[in-house]
């Protein structure tokens, strides 16, 4: 399933055709991740009988031994306690809205974690053009499946996965400035935000609790029944200028979200 077949089934006048096809398209996107899934424990059992060590592959794939020992068995074979179970339950704080200072640091997450004592670490995912959401559109003010600017990366604390944090920028404004070239922005996004004569306004910050897609369950590496929080921060300049959207999707079990009213100045 693609965005074309998805945009093509929108098109379609009877609203119950419609919803009996993407009905249908949901199944088969589950059962090509199930199938895919188990085309990987495939690989992963030819490359340890190619004499590989679990330490070995997990660093060609960038996760950890006990990850690998989840996807070689599966999620039915994961027991709660036993020696290939995932790593311990942590809890990462994710503040409501987020502090000035934290905002203005050179990485949010990396801010948070180290208040907290925790080893954070950060990976880029992607950064390029895709098609918006609808709840992105909305807040970027574009139609959705405009291509937007996306940066999206994977934090994780105590080398356990605890987030995948997206940032949208309108391609019309963004896409030929550094916010669209691969890797970090140095110093900060905030910085280059400056740097491009925008001073912050005013943001708004939705929570939504959801069961996660099959993205998000495989690359937080969530169990069975594992739900996700969304939040949704939309950033905009002094001349209401939709600038920064910032899509977290955190880990629900491994999350705490202090709420307070902040004081002072903001940034995106």
């Amino acid at each position: 399933m693609d965005v074309k077949a998805l945009r093509d089934v929108a098109q379609l006048s009877d609203p119950v055709e419609r919803a009996r096809i993407l009905s249908r398209l949901m199944t088969e996107e589950q059962g090509l991740v199930a199938e895919a899934a188990k085309m990987r424990r495939q690989a992963i059992a030819e490359a340890r009988e190619s004499g590989m060590s679990l330490e070995e592959i997990a660093g060609r794939l960038g996760v950890s031994p006990g990850r690998i020992s989840q996807m070689r068995k599966g999620p039915a074979a994961r027991t709660p306690e036993g020696p290939d179970s995932p790593a311990p339950r942590l809890l990462v704080q994710r503040a409501l809205p987020t502090e000035p200072a934290v905002r203005g640091s050179k990485s949010l997450f990396l801010a948070e974690a180290e208040r907290q004592g925790l080893k954070a670490g950060r990976r880029m995912l992607y950064v390029g053009l895709e098609p918006a959401t609808d709840h992105v559109a909305a807040c970027l003010r574009v139609e959705p499946g405009t291509e937007v600017v996306a940066r999206r990366k994977m934090m994780t604390a105590n080398d356990v996965p605890v987030r995948i944090a997206t940032s949208y920028f309108r391609a019309d404004l963004f896409g030929g400035t550094r916010l669209a070239e691969p890797e970090f922005v140095q110093p900060s996004l905030q910085s280059a935000l400056i740097a491009l004569g925008y001073a912050f306004g005013h943001a708004e910050e939705n929570l939504t609790a959801r069961p996660p897609t099959a993205f998000e369950r495989e690359t937080l590496e969530l169990d069975p029944g594992e739900w996700i929080v969304q939040v949704l921060r939309a950033g905009y300049s002094r001349d209401d200028t939709p600038v920064h959207v910032l899509e977290t999707i955190c880990a629900a079990n491994r999350h705490v979200f202090p709420i307070g009213q902040v004081s002072g100045h903001d940034e995106f």
